[in-house]
């Protein structure tokens, strides 16, 4: 099981909006099945920490190529677009989850 992060840093003043555009693409993988439930989270410069990021997190079973052999993306270009013109860059993130199974003795 993997824990898969996309962070996002926008331009000041944009985290918000960039939030919600993300949450709605986040919405159209979640309806096509191509994963888990999302959680996105932002600072838009009111916390301490990063600031001007957005934070998309879901699980995994496994790590699969969104150009693989019969996958259907999701239409997100409408979100998309308005997302790449308040966005400076993104990357992503995996981590694997520590499930009982992983547990290791002491």
């Amino acid at each position: 099981m993997y824990v898969i992060t996309r962070v996002y840093e926008t331009k000041p003043g944009h985290a918000r909006l960039a939030a919600t555009l993300i949450a709605k693409i986040g919405k159209l993988y979640e309806d096509t099945g191509q994963r888990s439930g999302v959680q996105v989270s932002f600072n838009g410069g009111t916390l301490p920490g990063e600031t001007n990021r957005v934070y998309m997190r879901w699980e995994a079973e496994q790590i699969d190529s969104p150009y693989r052999g019969g996958n259907t993306l999701p239409n997100t270009r409408e979100f998309g677009q308005k997302l790449r013109e308040i966005t400076v860059r993104n990357w992503i993130q995996f981590e694997e989850k520590l499930t009982p199974d992983k547990f290791q003795e002491d």
